[in-house]
């Protein structure tokens, strides 16, 4: 069976839209999603499906979410052929040690990246952005917290994408090909 990744934005930051991993699985599963595993807090989950788009299993998930939880939470879904494409496209060399400062924006449509070339204008160096054909990103050389460029990509500019840290983009590709991550 062919394996997913959910990636849900705007989960359990700070006290918005609290949503404990052992829910979601169980709600993934009762979807009848198999395999169903979550890394970290905040709303990453992989699963395996027989059959379906990666664009109708962020529907059902959503969709889901709200009915149960009452949660408006947007949902990407990647099958991990996609995930590792986007992984592969990345243009921006960088060294293990700056994974955790490198955000990689994700869509579920890849129309909305045309959004978040807006943010071009707000990197400064040493910094380096760039927007591929799946995925966008941002290296934010200095911390996340630092800059402007990356306070936009995870605000108005990016509510199209949610976004992950490339350390986090790694660990769920190896989760989701059945490797220790």
């Amino acid at each position: 069976m062919p394996s997913f990744v959910a990636f849900l934005r705007g989960i359990n930051v700070g006290k918005a839209n609290r949503l404990p991993m052992a829910e979601l699985r169980g709600l993934l599963a009762k979807l009848g999603y198999a395999e169903v595993t979550t890394l970290l807090n905040s709303g990453n989950a992989v699963f395996q499906a027989a059959s379906g788009t990666s664009a109708r299993h962020a529907g059902n998930i959503s969709g889901a979410i709200s009915k149960r939880f009452g949660l408006d939470v947007p949902v990407i879904v990647k099958s991990v052929k996609e995930l590792s494409a986007i992984i592969a496209e990345n243009p921006i060399t960088a060294d293990s040690a700056v994974h955790p400062r490198f955000l990689v924006a994700l869509v579920q449509d890849a129309k909305a990246l045309a959004a978040i070339r807006a943010i071009d204008s707000l990197v400064v160096a040493p910094e380096r952005f760039a927007v591929g054909h799946n995925a966008a990103y941002l290296l934010c050389a200095n911390g996340i917290l630092e800059s402007k460029a990356a306070a936009a990509l995870l605000g108005k500019t990016g509510r199209a994408a949610t976004s992950r840290n490339l350390a986090t983009l790694l660990k769920l590709e190896a989760l989701a090909n059945g490797r220790a991550g």
